[in-house]
């Protein structure tokens, strides 16, 4: 059996959208295990990068290979099937707002026809520091209670890879370390984290515990920083 040497894998990859070309020439493999941070100003397409990387969007150029496989070539299931290895946290992190937190943590399981085992449930929510708020309802949530929520709902699958979106954008620098924190854990576990951010104070902070490699687009490309900022 072929082994996976990059879980996502860029070729050649350009996107365009509106008549012009936000992305273009982006080569790059992530490796199992590795953390890399993501940078550039804001509209400089890091939000697209990261949705081609889950296939929600598909390059307008070059090839994006998801564990070995061909994005352009899946079929919407398995494209599905894709993305349940791969866990998102958004920056604006939506919730059904009338179902408790315990149940909208659980619901990637539920559209996949899984059962969450009760225990499981109990020691990821504690992972996260929300186990008293197991049947608080979202809008009473603070803003850092939300995201730590958002990140137990992008690991309830057990994903290989964790990309997150501006995860702290809203967050104050104390909670921002803690997501921090349990982000640099899913990957002394194994996991490859993706993290698009422009606080460089928590990209030095991260590559003070981790080998996180920084990746920024300028110029519609992506550049690779190297081992220091």
């Amino acid at each position: 059996m072929k082994a996976v040497v990059a879980v996502i894998s860029f070729e050649n990859v350009a996107y365009s959208y509106g008549g012009g070309e936000l992305l273009s020439e982006i080569s790059l493999r992530l490796a199992p295990g590795s953390f890399h941070f993501l940078t550039g100003p804001s509209g400089a397409g890091k939000s697209t990068f990261l949705k081609l990387c889950y296939a929600e969007l598909f390059p307008t150029g070059g090839k994006v290979t998801l564990f070995d496989r061909d994005v352009t070539g899946l079929k919407r299931d398995e494209v599905a099937m894709t993305r349940r290895r791969i866990g998102v946290v958004h920056q604006d992190c939506q919730f059904l707002d009338h179902l408790p937190l315990a149940t909208n943590v659980t619901l990637p399981l539920t559209v996949a026809g899984r059962e969450t085992p009760v225990q499981n449930l109990t020691d990821l929510l504690a992972w996260v520091g929300l186990a008293p708020m197991a049947d608080a309802l979202p809008p009473s949530l603070s803003g850092g209670e939300r995201q730590r929520a958002a990140v137990a709902r992008a690991v309830i699958m057990d994903p290989d890879v964790i990309l997150a979106d501006e995860p702290t954008g809203n967050l104050d620098w104390e909670m921002s370390l803690r997501l921090l924190t349990l982000l640099v854990e899913l990957n002394r576990m194994g996991k490859t984290i993706l993290i698009a951010t422009h606080d460089m104070n928590l990209i030095r902070q991260a590559k003070a515990q981790v080998a996180a490699r920084v990746l920024r687009i300028k110029d519609r490309r992506i550049q690779l920083a190297g081992a220091d900022l």
